[in-house]
């Protein structure tokens, strides 16, 4: 899962795609890269960011959507946890919704789910991107994740959602210390216990640095490296800015007999 931030905030690209055509080739870029999906967002969401509101993140996203979905085949995902920007952006092509506060931000969220028939990834959220790093604290936090990931597919199929188009995502960085991030990805493939696809979103995320023990350093090969493990853990879906680079990894493992390589993409060529 390609990631396409349309903010002038966000931790590691914030500005860099704001201009809807820059997001749109952006975007395009990260399809040739090998990019199977593709998460649009209009609102950041790292530590401490300010809430947009739904007016300008429907201007950030909106327009791009449509475009991107014009000119590909490959799904693209709306990253918003708001109901409206969901409807619109479904509306405008999206086949995805995908929702940091596990489709609980917004009462509406469920019934634009399910009206649509579009796929949902629900994630977890300690506290609110305002408070998230404050203090996370969790007796077994895989347990309490995990249970909090069974009880939000239980809520979207009782809500009519199909089970084969429910996604989870235990949150790294959302409200996790360092130490949590790190144990979460290593057990990643203790949540297939909820029947759910897995996805997992650490791509340059601020844990990478501490493990390097340098704020400053280019986090892609850190990325790629947990990547890897992630993928041997069996998660089904990588959520990463870094597309290529994830992609010739998992390639070159797949290879030497790391992982199934059925679902990789084996015929882009990019120069972007």
């Amino acid at each position: 899962m390609g990631v396409v931030n349309v903010t002038p905030d966000s931790f590691s690209d914030g500005g860099d795609f704001l201009d809807p055509q820059a997001a749109i080739d952006h975007a395009l870029c990260l399809v040739a890269e090998g990019a199977n999906i593709l998460d649009i967002g209009g609102e950041s969401t790292r530590p401490y960011s300010r809430p947009v509101e739904e007016a300008e993140e429907l201007r950030r996203v909106i327009d791009v959507v449509s475009a991107v979905c014009a000119q590909t085949s490959i799904p693209v995902s709306i990253d918003t946890s708001k109901a409206k920007v969901a409807e619109e952006a479904i509306q405008a092509g999206a086949e995805i919704f995908n929702d940091i506060t596990g489709l609980t931000g917004d009462p509406r969220s469920a019934e634009v789910a399910v009206e649509s028939g579009v796929g949902v990834c629900a994630m977890h959220m300690q506290g609110t991107p305002q408070t998230m790093q404050e203090d996370p604290h969790y007796d077994d936090v895989v347990k309490e994740i995990g249970d909090y990931l069974i009880e939000r597919r239980d809520h979207l199929l009782t809500a009519g959602l199909a089970a084969e188009r429910i996604c989870l995502d235990p949150g790294i960085g959302f409200g996790k210390t360092h130490q949590q991030n790190l144990t979460l990805i290593a057990q990643a493939g203790s949540f297939h216990a909820s029947g759910c696809p897995i996805l997992v979103g650490h791509s340059r995320k601020g844990f990478l640095a501490k493990i390097l023990k340098d704020q400053t350093a280019d986090r892609t090969l850190a990325t790629v490296g947990v990547a890897l493990a992630l993928a041997t853990g069996g998660v089904q879906i990588l959520r990463v800015h870094d597309v290529r680079a994830v992609r010739e990894a998992l390639l070159s493992y797949h290879a030497v007999g790391g992982i199934d390589g059925e679902t990789i993409q084996l015929d882009r060529n990019s120069n972007c």
